[in-house]
């Protein structure tokens, strides 16, 4: 991430970045995510607190592509610039588009409710598995709202917001403080997009993703992929796990 980059990123609040991804292996992973969507709706579709239709929760254990994505290096490039090198995941979502209509995401919303000024809490990083376009949905943003307070009437963030336009394996850069809404899909085929959001490294995660994810799962992640699921900042559950050599220590030095 150059210093123009990340002087955008902070004037507007988000940035679009080329090409993390070959395009061809992010449209390989539509259907792998089409399949999971699918999968929950079959399962908690008659629970009454299941709210948030087409929204895939931890995507790192519905299979090897998603849980490759956790060690994505320019991903890492650009979170370590904007927060830092020891941040987490926060969480690990799907963020398709239905087709024929929205979803949850059609509000004009945050991804962070905490607004700390000169100081960046959480960050959201979209990766596009489709081509944005008006006709599919293109997410909706208010650049340099991730300053502001208040939420701006609907009326003033149509007004002013403008549209991402990733193609296939690009993706968003976001203040999650930034102000967005995701469009309407009027074509009949589901747009797709996975997003992580990711914290600083004291901060609690959406789920506790060392117990979460599969023991299987973490050995196929190296370093920087068991760090950022949260394995560098965990905490003893008693003193036995308290009082142990520093090497064997749950939280590890240095983390924030």
């Amino acid at each position: 991430m150059n210093s123009d980059e990340l002087q955008l990123f902070h004037e507007q609040g988000f940035l679009l970045a080329r090409n993390v991804l070959p395009r061809e292996e992010a449209l390989a992973i539509r259907p792998l995510l089409q399949k999971a969507i699918d999968e929950d709706i079959a399962r908690w579709g008659d629970n009454p607190n299941y709210l948030d239709k087409w929204m895939v929760h931890n995507l790192m254990t519905r299979g090897e592509a998603f849980l490759k994505l956790l060690e994505l290096d320019r991903m890492h490039q650009y979170l370590s610039a904007v927060l830092d090198d020891r941040c987490i995941l926060y969480a690990y979502t799907s963020s398709s588009m239905p087709p024929r209509g929205a979803n949850y995401s059609r509000r004009v919303h945050v991804d962070c409710p905490r607004l700390i000024p000169g100081y960046i809490t959480n960050v959201g990083w979209l990766l596009a598995l489709d081509d944005f376009t008006d006709e599919n949905g293109a997410t909706y943003a208010l650049p340099g709202s991730h300053r502001s307070v208040a939420q701006p009437s609907d009326d003033e963030f149509f007004s002013h917001a403008v549209r991402w336009y990733p193609s296939a394996g690009d993706a968003i850069l976001f203040n999650a403080r930034v102000f967005h809404s995701g469009g309407e899909n009027k074509t009949n085929v589901a747009r797709h997009a996975i997003t992580m959001n990711v914290c600083r490294s004291y901060m609690r995660q959406r789920f506790d993703y060392p117990r979460a994810v599969p023991p299987e799962l973490v050995q196929r992640l190296g370093e920087v992929g068991r760090r950022f699921l949260g394995f560098n900042v965990r905490v003893p559950s008693s003193l036995d796990e308290y009082y142990v050599p520093a090497a064997d220590r749950l939280y590890l030095p240095g983390q924030g």
